[in-house]
């Protein structure tokens, strides 16, 4: 038997260092070849590492949350044959030091298929099923099982204390069908959690890691470093829901539904002709302003893993319907953790929007180094009095940050006010 040595690969861009976010095998586990073993996250985007030999794991090189060097020993495998690292030595085989697809983000990654986690093989552990109860699992009140957030949210939802749940997955991780197999036992279930009136005593640490320690470092950098200010404006979209809902009866079943963002995207295209500082980058340890013609319009996404700003690119080239189609593919892709570091990177200005959830009123964060983010608040009908008559009006606020060290107030306002002559007269969006 001989040891087989992974390294922390080089996934390019100058990148000398990475974070550990999780681990889907733990010691003693065994493994297979393409079988992922850990999930590490860069400045962009999450990285499967997967094993390029099968064996036994020996030892891991770290814990979630570690920030690891390029070339540091990420895990030990022990294999048939002589393996890539002799005892003594200090380093395994330089030709063996990558693992097959390493470097590659999620969806990249080749002869790993999408469900690769949950498709590993299972650890010896017995799986839950009606002849052995699930519910009562030897761990301490601290423990803090493996498990996905859309896991960890249902669990909470329905009143459920994971550390009470058999988890299935590679290293114990809790799927889905652990959580049904546990609420398929009433007996069991009710153990798991007090009653609404209960006094309670327990609590959880959660480690601030991967994607919503990178989302806590930009935000404070974001608010650290820029001048913000909001201006707030409300638009009257009555005619634009006209047109909306016209479109999507002629030509919906052929191209596609239309939400308002492919509108707001064309509004801000037309507006920025106008208002070019605002379609900007600001490196201000170089004193730099970038004024971009190119429109890549970041759209953020809310995922179950927090918050991704995936990019469409060249908004200014698209018509409603390809910014449409592009708007929902990258929202997918980044709430399935399979954007790219492409995809994830370039943008000009930001659009945010909390759909239904959008209140009336919000200060959104620039995403820097942007100077400029637009967001967008709740559609709600309201009484309006236009020409003496009080009418019944569709209306819905734009809550917009800049940054004030670059973009300034009357600029800003006279941008939003664009923004909004030309949703509430949409045929003036087409216009050229």
């Amino acid at each position: 038997m001989g040891t087989h040595v992974i390294k922390m690969p080089d996934i390019g861009e100058g990148i000398a260092q990475v974070e550990l976010v999780e681990w889907f095998v733990k010691v003693g586990d065994t493994v297979t070849e393409d079988q992922v073993v850990a999930d590490v996250m860069t400045d962009k985007a999450t990285v499967e590492i997967p094993s390029p030999v099968s064996g036994k794991v020996l030892a891991l090189g770290g814990q979630p949350g570690e920030v690891m060097a390029v070339g540091s020993e990420l895990i030990r495998i022990e294999v048939e044959g002589a393996g890539n690292h002799q005892e003594g030595t200090s380093q395994p085989a330089a030709a063996a030091a990558a693992p097959v697809g390493a470097g590659l983000p999620r969806e990249a990654a080749p002869a790993v298929p999408a469900k690769a986690v949950e498709a590993a093989p299972k650890p010896a552990a017995p799986a839950a099923s009606a002849h052995q109860p699930a519910a009562i699992v030897p761990r301490q009140a601290h423990d803090r099982p493996l498990a996905s957030p859309a896991v960890r949210k249902r669990a909470l939802d329905a009143g459920i204390e994971l550390r009470y749940v058999h988890g299935s997955g590679p290293a114990g991780r809790i799927l889905h069908d652990d959580l049904d197999a546990f609420l398929a036992q009433p007996a069991t279930r009710t153990q798991s959690a007090p009653g609404g009136y209960a006094k309670r005593s327990d609590s959880e640490q959660i480690p601030v890691i991967g994607l919503r320690r990178k989302i806590a470092q930009r935000m404070q950098d974001a608010k650290r470093r820029v001048a913000h200010f909001s201006y707030v404006e409300e638009i009257d979209v009555t005619a634009l829901e006209e047109l909306r809902l016209h479109l999507n009866k002629k030509w919906g079943d052929s191209r596609g539904k239309l939400t308002l963002l492919p509108f707001l995207v064309r509004a801000m295209v037309v507006a920025l002709r106008e208002f070019p500082q605002i379609n900007a980058t600001y490196d201000d340890e170089g004193q730099v302003i970038t004024r971009h013609g190119a429109v890549h319009v970041g759209i953020a996404t809310q995922g179950d893993n927090g918050l991704m700003v995936p990019v469409l690119r060249h908004a200014e080239a698209g018509s409603l319907w390809s910014n449409a189609g592009e708007i929902v593919r990258l929202a997918n892709a980044a709430r399935g953790n399979k954007a790219s570091r492409e995809e994830l990177s370039g943008s000009t200005i930001t659009l945010t929007s909390l759909g239904a959830l959008g209140g009336i009123v919000s200060t959104p964060v620039v995403n820097t180094p942007e100077v400029a983010i637009v967001g967008v608040n709740r559609m709600v009908e309201r009484p309006m009095v236009i020409n003496g008559q009080i009418v019944i009006r569709k209306m819905m606020n734009l809550s917009s940050s800049f940054d004030h060290r670059v973009v300034d107030g009357m600029d800003a306002a006279l941008f939003i006010q664009a923004i909004r002559g030309l949703l509430e007269q949409p045929a003036s969006l087409f216009v050229e």
